[in-house]
């Protein structure tokens, strides 16, 4: 760095430094500790981002991982389970990632409260599904809910409904950092409130937070002192993450030397994960690299399913005393994610994020698991939800299973117009959902309605356009049909 740049990089430091001080004045003082600890994290986060320049990787230093380091996940399964898998079960916990709302299906409050199946929500399954274990195997594995400011009130006041299951439920809170404006590169906050003027002021700073913020939340400490070892990571909106007792055992039997800390499981491309993080070789590290994360030059070469093969799913296996021997030495290094957001009134600003699968390479032993596409089933999109909520899949015990009636183990691809973003919307638009199991492609554009008991199978294409309606009518088997124009259906 030239001295001119230095001494630009620390004006930016001092003039933040103050603006954040000035913050912590306008709270209470029990408030303001909560925040002390957030903006520290944040300030170290924001001292790097000063520091980085250009891309985080050198392309040339990239390998593919060697083969023993991704293992495919039917070995893992091969060596069984021991009949004291209930032993092994009691060491872990299970942590989902609950920051998210559910602002792009166009619901408010939080994304785990969206009704998925039989009027249950992401929440509901995820309970159910622990305490089906639970009682299965005589177990207590309790579930963690890291929260966000946006979504901590609301569930906590769900989570009344749980009182009597078979699941203990602990929550904290991920930290809340300032958004910067692009031009200034100083907080738009002007107090630590968050409504109003300042309700789009403050972020979560994406799940690599989370170990920080389960550190200082004490609740590492706590499942420590409860003789947890380790934490099954992943997002509250994959129906697929459910625990896995053949990835638990293998963690579990590894010997005391060789054990390993970290699991990240990975599943094979297909064209709809493209832009999907991968992971590999790097300086002798498994090391997860991120689409943001890639020269521009080399893009295209990083989406190719010929290259990187496997892309993370996000479902995590952690041991916890590891994260409390990095968090101790402040020895985790995880890459900033530069998130540009352009505000309701046209401001730019960015925020700083990490993510929590960033980790890997910190961490002794770490290795990948290959894992079936069935646990990678993530609710993103109404696209995504029509899946979930068809005969595709049955449900047992809270966990989606595909059903054995259909042929192929892939799911459907299936794109839904913007009629069907929000989940109100999309929802007025069925009387039920469609038997889809014979259903390998579905497009709908436009203003489409579907009667009860509709049928699609193969190929099926319907679009509407602009002014038009198509109202499939009930019964209807549809098979390898493009379907466009008007078609109005009315009660007599």
């Amino acid at each position: 760095m030239t001295e001119f740049e230095e001494k630009l990089r620390q004006q930016h430091e001092d003039s933040m430094h103050r603006e954040l001080e000035a913050l912590l004045t306008t709270t209470n003082k029990a408030e303001a500790e909560i925040s002390r600890k957030d903006f520290d994290g944040f300030k170290k986060l924001f001292h790097r981002f000063l520091q980085v320049k250009g891309p985080s990787v050198d392309w040339a230093k990239i390998n593919r991982p060697p083969e023993e380091l991704i293992q495919p996940y039917d070995r893992i399964k091969a060596r069984g389970l021991p009949d004291n898998i209930a032993v092994s079960l009691n060491k872990l916990a299970v942590v989902k990632l609950n920051g998210g709302l559910g602002t792009s299906m166009g619901c408010k409050g939080p994304k785990s409260l969206i009704s998925v199946r039989n009027e249950n929500t992401f929440l509901d399954l995820t309970v159910k599904q622990i305490e089906h274990l639970n009682k299965t195997f005589n177990a207590d594995v309790p579930l963690v809910l890291m929260n966000s400011f946006n979504t901590d009130e609301d569930t906590k006041k769900i989570l009344q409904k749980y009182k009597h299951h078979q699941v203990k439920i602990h929550t904290f809170n991920q930290s809340r950092y300032p958004r910067i404006n692009k031009e200034s590169l100083l907080p738009i906050a002007k107090s630590m409130g968050t409504s109003g003027e300042n309700a789009e002021a403050w972020y979560p700073p994406g799940h690599g937070d989370i170990y920080a913020s389960f550190h200082n939340s004490g609740l590492l400490d706590k499942l420590i002192a409860e003789g947890k070892e380790y934490i099954f990571v992943s997002n509250i909106d994959n129906l697929g993450a459910t625990v896995d007792l053949f990835i638990l055992n293998h963690l579990m039997s590894q010997p005391a030397d060789k054990r390993c800390e970290f699991i990240m499981e990975v599943t094979d491309k297909t064209r709809a994960d493209v832009k999907g993080g991968t992971l590999i070789q790097y300086e002798d590290h498994l090391r997860l690299l991120e689409i943001a994360q890639v020269p521009k030059a080399h893009v295209d070469e990083f989406k190719s399913v010929t290259k990187f093969k496997i892309f993370n799913t996000n479902n995590l296996w952690i041991s916890l005393p590891a994260i409390k021997r990095l968090q101790e030495k402040n020895s985790m290094d995880l890459e900033i994610i530069v998130n540009p957001k352009t505000l309701d009134g046209g401001l730019n600003v960015i925020q700083l994020e990490t993510a929590v699968g960033a980790a890997i390479k910190s961490f002794n032993n770490a290795m990948g698991v290959n894992v079936p596409r069935s646990r990678f089933l993530p609710v993103k999109t109404s696209s995504d939800l029509l899946l979930v909520m068809s005969n595709l899949y049955t449900l047992d015990a809270g966990s989606l299973t595909m059903s054995k009636k259909r042929e192929f183990l892939t799911t459907p691809h299936v794109k839904l117009g913007s009629s069907f973003t929000k989940v109100q919307e999309f929802l007025a638009r069925f009387e039920n959902i469609p038997d889809m199991l014979e259903l390998d492609h579905l497009t709908v554009s436009g203003d489409v309605t579907f009667g009860k008991n509709v049928s699609l199978k193969g190929t099926v294409i319907i679009i509407a356009n602009h002014g038009d309606r198509i109202d499939i009518p009930a019964g209807a088997m549809l098979e390898n049909k493009i379907v466009s124009g008007n078609l109005r259906i009315l009660d007599h």
